[in-house]
């Protein structure tokens, strides 16, 4: 379709209508017939009658002298007519070559490019969004009037309507597929290649990281945005995210679905062009690849002289400080990129106040913040600026930086207690840099003066951050709402946006730096253009990145400075003797030992830590009861040696007889006293059946007297579930050490994002608090275990309930060595002063007599291998005291003694 502002219409001459034959001139010839013969009757001469003849004649001489007149005028009509169409011929001549300079004009192909060197990389909007084929016949926009009825007219009418050898463009994004012969096809392909380079300056096309060796000198190889153009002159796949496509297809093989034009080579310079469901013949243009390596070149000299360097080189950080503009009040001027040929400052207060960096790995992340840290910080001072450190992607992104003045810590996520507590401190330094904002009576920082310095905070993978303690995301909306006013500043980094940074932050972000991304939605998020996501992969393009400050209204392409070690070593040196403010206190020591102090009430717990208050408080624990829950190796014990160091206490023993004993005795516990109760879900497991509900009843009626009685428990367990969850909802205090997962944290009654993996001993929540509980030391519990008594038959009638079996045998030989009576319940037994009567529980009960005699009168002894009897025996539902099954225990009753447990003496080993 042409492109031509139609002239004014020529108008081809009209063929002059054919002159009509002349008419006969029948009066002329009858009239003079008739006058004759008039004057023959009158006259009656016949000389009047040679008259008539004179009529025919004059009308026949008439008839022929208007054919001779005819004739000429005709011949004359014609060679006008001729005349003027030559004219005309000529005149269509020069109006097609006019309109063809100027399509050519408008649609240069590589040759004329070159031509008119001026024409290289001029904006012509119709130019930049096409693309020249080749040449061919187009409809020209020459318009001819007249000529009708003359068949040479209509042919020049019709050769008029066709221009010859113009350009024949096609969309620039259609895509071309090159079929042919493989050389032949790589030149047309370099030809239309290179004509995109030379009619779109760097920027406004962009070649990707592949591609023919000849593009490497093209300063479109480092363009950072605009569409992208590949090349694939060896054939290939095309790429998701490429905009113009060139591509040689092997004969035979199908073009890319991408490509909407084909291009089959019908000879060295012609083609066959497939477009829109219409082929067309065209001329191509070829070019060499010697050619278009000069021509790149020639355009990279171009670039370097016209735009200044389109895209830069990588520069050292140290050449970027040296042209740093200088810091002043109010501001915080950082020098570490060049955009342009020239330095590219970046204000964090003027450009900010905060701001959002994104990149995929690889793409230089790290180097830029480390870059813009230390630039900072040769900036500034320390007074003016501090810097905290957080890298939570696993690496040592920023310990190279520690020693750095400005540096108030580095965090990792190796250590994600402090790093966590840390960021919580935050909270606290917001509240201190209000009140001294009151104090002097300033609305911001500015008006302060060297009252506050500025806090920068730096967070390497703020998505691992968030990800770990969603609890952050409030956190840091917060300091991106109240940043400004109070000189605190964020510089947030993760490898994508969406789902990582929310509008509290972005809407408070207007600083935003990409360095390559993989997805266009995240570009987007962070720039509002797809550019970040093509930006090249290639090793040398790192560190190359697009800023958007508040004041732009599009990003900027600019190239990271590289810092190296001397840099920093330099900044340090000159800032020697000078320090920043650290926002927070020392994290708790992982041991406190336990210091007396005469004016303390109460027993000391531990150091709470209070990172939002800035400030680390004793815990004293006065109530009533408290509950230590945690695993293995957390440092239960120590608590109770902590509350045992500073009270009166009894301690449940670890044995079960013990337990049982201590814990069914709570109620003569003085007033006073802490009860120690170590691995409560051990104790109570430990004491089977009705044993365990029993022990379980005891402490819960003494969780529930204890204020009113004057007494304390401490209980500590490994898991809350089952009757140990009962006995503890009694207790509303908890403190949670380290468990063996956040669901275990959870279930003991915590909050999930308290969880900290492999905490020291001691250190734990009580509540939402952080707590490190004193150490008393390596203080005994627990004292020598003792055994129950060894009883033996002694004064009073003994009646002793024993299975029948080898222990009744032994049991009775051995009494018998030491000169006792023993008799069998089986036969005519009698109790009997220092006598033993010995049965069997069946035996026993068949003698209901004698077992009444001897619950009245004498000593009943019941082994504990008749647990399941002894209720029968006893005549009572009361659970004698607890017996370790197969330790030779045995219940002794006596009329004027509560039940004891003991041992049975006389069985060797075991009895011992």
């Amino acid at each position: 379709m042409s492109t031509l502002a139609p002239d004014d219409p020529l108008t081809l001459p009209r063929r002059p209508a054919p002159t009509p034959r002349p008419p006969l001139p029948v009066m002329t010839a009858v009239v003079p017939v008739i006058g004759a013969v008039v004057l023959w009757a009158v006259t009656g001469s016949a000389y009047a009658l040679l008259f008539a003849a004179l009529g025919p004649l004059i009308a026949v001489a008439s008839v022929a002298d208007a054919a001779r007149t005819s004739r000429r005028t005709a011949k004359k009509d014609a060679a006008a007519l001729r005349r003027e169409l030559a004219q005309a011929e000529v005149e269509v001549a020069r109006r097609h070559e006019d309109e063809r300079e100027q399509r050519w004009a408008t649609h240069p192909d590589v040759q004329r490019f070159l031509a008119m060197p001026e024409s290289i990389w001029r904006s012509v909007a119709e130019r930049e969004a096409m693309l020249v084929v080749g040449s061919g016949d187009d409809a020209s926009a020459l318009r001819v009037t007249g000529g009708d009825g003359d068949d040479e007219a209509t042919a020049l009418r019709r050769s008029a309507g066709v221009l010859s050898d113009v350009p024949v463009p096609i969309p620039l994004t259609t895509g071309v597929a090159v079929i042919g012969p493989p050389r032949l096809a790589a030149a047309v392909t370099r030809a239309l290649a290179l004509q995109i380079l030379l009619c779109l300056a760097p920027g406004r096309v962009r070649l990707g990281d592949g591609g023919p060796a000849w593009t490497d000198a093209a300063p479109h190889r480092a363009a950072v945005v605009g569409p992208l153009l590949q090349i694939l002159e060896e054939g290939g796949l095309v790429g998701g995210d490429v905009d113009v496509p060139l591509v040689v297809v092997p004969e035979g093989a199908p073009p890319p679905p991408r490509c909407g034009a084909v291009l089959r080579l019908t000879g060295p310079t012609t083609a066959r062009l497939d477009l829109d469901g219409r082929s067309r013949d065209v001329t191509v243009e070829v070019v060499s690849e010697h050619q278009a390596a000069r021509a790149a070149e020639l355009l990279s000299e171009r670039a370097t002289r016209a735009l200044g360097n389109t895209v830069d080189l990588p520069i050292t950080l140290r050449d970027a400080m040296r042209s740093a503009p200088a810091a002043g009040p109010g501001s915080l001027p950082a020098a570490f990129a060049a955009a342009g040929g020239a330095v590219f400052p970046i204000d964090l207060v003027h450009d900010g106040p905060h701001a959002v960096v994104i990149g995929m790995t690889g793409a230089g992340k790290s180097e830029l913040l480390t870059s813009w840290v230390v630039s900072l910080c040769a900036a500034h001072t320390a007074s003016q600026v501090g810097l905290l450190l957080v890298d939570f992607k696993g690496g040592r992104t920023f310990d190279h930086l520690a020693s750095l003045p400005h540096v108030t810590g580095v965090l990792t996520d190796l250590d994600e207690p402090t790093t966590v507590r840390a960021i919580e401190s935050l909270r606290a330094e917001v509240r201190y840099r209000e009140r001294t904002l009151a104090a002097r009576g300033a609305r911001d920082i500015d008006e302060a003066g060297d009252a506050l310095g500025r806090l920068v905070i730096v967070v390497d993978e703020y998505a691992a951050l968030v990800a770990a303690h969603p609890v952050l995301h409030d956190v840091f909306g917060d300091l991106a709402a109240r940043g400004r006013a109070l000189g605190i500043h964020l510089i947030l980094a993760a490898q994508r946006a969406n789902g990582v940074f929310r509008d509290a932050v972005l809407a408070n972000a207007p600083l935003r730096i990409a360095l390559r991304v993989a997805d266009g939605s995240d570009s987007r998020a962070v720039l509002g253009v797809d550019d970040a996501c093509r930006l090249s992969g290639r090793p040398e393009a790192r560190g190359t990145a697009l800023v958007r400050r508040s004041r732009d209204t599009a990003p900027q392409a600019v190239r990271v400075a590289l810092c190296d070690g001397a840099v920093i070593a330099e900044t340090v040196e000159s800032r020697r003797g000078d320090r920043a403010r650290r926002p927070w206190l020392p994290a708790l020591p992982e041991r406190i030992p336990l210091s007396p102090s005469p004016g303390r009430d109460g027993v000391l717990l531990g150091v709470a830590d209070e990172p939002e208050q800035q400030r680390q408080r004793e815990v004293i624990w006065e109530d009533p009861a408290l509950v230590v829950i945690g695993g293995p190796g957390s440092g239960r014990t120590g608590v109770l040696r902590a509350v045992a160091a500073q009270s009166t206490v009894r301690v449940v023993p670890p044995d079960p007889e013990g337990a049982w004993d201590t814990l069914t005795g709570i109620e003569g516990m003085p007033a006073g006293t802490t009860l120690l109760v170590d691995d409560l879900d051990v104790v109570l497991s430990a004491l089977p059946g009705e044993y365990g509900a029993v022990a379980a009843e005891a402490l819960e009626s003494a969780l529930r007297a204890a204020r009113a009685r004057g007494i304390r428990v401490v209980l500590t367990t490994q898991r809350v579930g089952g009757g140990v969850g009962r006995i503890l909802e009694l207790v509303p205090r908890r403190l949670i050490l380290a468990t063996a997962s956040r669901a275990d944290h959870v279930a003991a009654g915590g909050e999930s994002a308290d969880f900290v993996v492999d905490p020291p001993p001691g250190r734990g929540r009580l509540g939402r608090t952080l707590v490190q509980v004193v150490d008393a030391g390596e203080l005994p519990l627990h004292g020598p275990s003792e055994g129950p008594p060894v009883w033996q038959p002694g004064r009073r009638p003994a009646a002793v309930v024993v299975p029948a079996g080898p222990r009744s045998r032994r049991l009775t030989e051995a009494w018998e060595r030491m000169g006792i009576r023993v008799d069998s319940v089986d036969g005519e037994a009698r109790l009997a002063r220092g006598g033993v009567v010995i049965g069997s529980p069946d035996a026993w009960l068949a003698q209901w007599r004698l077992l009444a005699a001897a619950r009245a009168d004498g000593d009943l002894v019941i082994d504990a291998a008749c647990a399941a009897e002894y209720r029968s025996l006893v005549g009572t539902r009361d659970l004698p005291p607890f017996a370790v099954p197969g330790a030779s225990r045995a219940w002794v009753h006596s009329p004027d003694r509560p039940v004891r447990r003991v041992l049975l003496a006389g069985e060797g080993e075991g009895a011992g």
